[in-house]
């Protein structure tokens, strides 16, 4: 076997073991975007739990102010009662009028605050009901993920084997050129030479589809590792293209 058929063979375990890893990668990307949505989820619940817990403390100092302004407004009405002259008296109104002010305002603060705190509890409710249906999804995702793992553990240990087995038959310089390629151009590593006209000797290269001279399926022939010119990926002749173009063959 030649250098480039025992080549071939570490490609298409190569090819077979990324389709694998292909579909696992993608039930893995799929739970890690539910899981990164769960997170913001809980995040965004966490700002709204703060900020109603914050509201919560503002009504709450509100509610003894305005407990305090009654209690200083019964205080000065008292003393209206108990004014001696019509000028004490009038002094006590204002201060009754006044205190009666601030307590409107306040009063409305806390309403608005209460009101505020009632959307953002609605806004929770909302986030809870999206939360459980996104951790159905994030359940379902992981249990996808590990039915995967489970269906491809045994070929992926097989297939990883057989490449072990197939690259040790691979100079060293060759494998690590190969390796990288694969690593940047993965499926198109490799390609197949394409016959596009037997008689007139024209063939292309299957992964840039450019013309490539005659010279390169003598080369490919005579077993020598043989490259595309304009693309650099390591090409093969598929035997259906061997035999069409070995010297002496009739096809």
């Amino acid at each position: 076997m030649d250098i480039t058929s025992r080549l071939l063979r570490v490609y298409q375990l190569d090819r077979q073991l990324a389709g694998l890893q292909t579909r696992l990668r993608a039930a893995e990307r799929f739970l890690e975007e539910q899981t990164r949505q769960l997170k913001a989820l809980d995040a965004k619940r966490g700002a709204i739990v703060l900020q109603t817990k914050q509201i919560a403390a503002s009504v709450a100092n509100q509610e003894n102010d305005i407990r305090s302004t009654e209690e200083r407004l019964e205080h000065f009405r008292e003393q209206m009662n108990n004014a001696r002259t019509n000028k004490e008296y009038k002094g006590f109104l204002t201060e009754v009028n006044l205190l009666k002010a601030d307590k409107s305002k306040v009063e409305e603060e806390a309403l608005a605050q209460m009101s505020k705190s009632d959307e953002l509890k609605a806004q929770l409710a909302q986030l809870d009901a999206q939360w459980a249906e996104r951790e159905k999804m994030r359940s379902l995702a992981e249990a996808d993920c590990a039915t995967r793992r489970a269906e491809i553990s045994d070929r992926l240990e097989q297939l990883t084997g057989e490449r072990a087995a197939a690259a040790s038959d691979v100079p060293a310089e060759i494998l690590a050129q190969y390796d990288r390629l694969f690593e940047l151009r993965d499926e198109d590593a490799m390609a197949p030479v394409e016959i596009t006209d037997r008689k007139r000797h024209e063939y292309n290269c299957g992964a840039c589809m450019m013309s490539l001279p005659m010279e390169t399926s003598i080369s490919l022939l005579s077993g020598k590792l043989t490259t595309c010119s304009n693309c650099q990926c390591i090409l093969f002749l598929p035997k259906e293209a061997a035999e069409a173009i070995t010297p002496g063959n009739k096809r």
